[in-house]
């Protein structure tokens, strides 16, 4: 005779086994791809190139290029340098500094962070290559985002004598506002490698640059100012006005060896040439 109950939980057992089956076979989804966007920050017509390559070029022109970048990872995004301000871009003609550069922003970076849809007061980090002002330009785009800045960086630009180190606090007035976490050597960001801030001193004090591990596109170190465009980083070239030759010509050798040892490629931020072939808003790179 059938027994009713027992058939009932059989037929629940198969449906049971038949369903755990299905997921197993299920392909998971993968999870979201970092990316990288890539924004133009600024220009920067320098009238005697001698002072980034001492005793070289007295009194030839060049023209660099200030790229800052936005970094979306799936646990939340950190914006690296701020370039230039935003409001040179209300004088097309440029402004001289120090009679040796003439800065120029033709596109302002609240606007390109508009064109694809990121707010800047929802950024989660902001992290700082070092606190010259064609870095901190628009720092103050990003009140809540917790600033990511080596201890000796922090301590020179909200120190006694920020002037020493080539800071002006008038080019930063709100960034101390901002939630930091002072950083005491390499620093993963999200805590999974793919993201990951390089203590690399001597441009200034607490110099840092950026490692990016993309899906696709593979790895990439982002300069800071560890060199400022290629030829100085070929022959290892220290400008005139870095905090520490010694250290800065360490940093690029010890820079060199990571690029080699995690085969990646190096974006000098201000080297006009190279960036001439990386694309920029509202492109992407994953």
């Amino acid at each position: 005779m059938l027994n009713p109950g027992k058939i009932i939980r059989n037929t629940f057992a198969a449906i049971l086994l038949l369903t755990l089956a299905a997921c197993a076979t299920q392909p998971t989804a993968p999870a979201p791809a970092t990316r990288l966007y890539v924004f133009n920050c600024g220009a920067i017509d320098v009238l005697d190139i001698s002072v980034f390559q001492p005793g070289i070029g007295k009194g030839e022109h060049k023209t660099l290029t200030d790229s800052c970048y936005l970094v979306v990872h799936p646990k939340g995004t950190l914006m690296w340098d701020a370039g230039l301000p935003d409001a040179l871009a209300q004088k097309p003609e440029g402004v001289t500094f120090m009679n040796t550069f003439v800065l120029r922003v033709t596109r302002t970076l609240a606007s390109q962070l508009q064109q694809i849809g990121y707010a800047p007061d929802k950024i989660t980090y902001l992290g700082i290559s070092h606190m010259h002002g064609d870095h901190i330009g628009n720092a103050g785009l990003f009140p809540q985002a917790t600033l990511l800045m080596q201890k000796e960086e922090y301590a020179a630009a909200f120190g006694p004598e920020p002037g020493k180190y080539g800071f002006d606090p008038a080019g930063y007035p709100t960034l101390r506002a901002n939630p930091v976490k002072q950083l005491e050597g390499d620093y993963d960001v999200f805590g999974d490698g793919t993201v990951v801030i390089k203590r690399m001193v001597g441009h200034t004090p607490g110099h840092q640059a950026l490692f990016v591990k993309l899906r696709n596109t593979g790895n990439i170190l982002l300069s800071g100012d560890l060199a400022h465009y290629t030829d100085n980083w070929l022959h290892k070239r220290v400008p005139s006005f870095n905090f520490d030759k010694a250290q800065s010509i360490k940093s690029m050798e010890e820079a060199e060896q990571f690029i080699k040892a995690n085969h990646a490629v190096l974006w000098i931020q201000h080297d006009l040439e190279q960036n001439a072939g990386i694309k920029h808003v509202p492109a992407y790179y994953d």
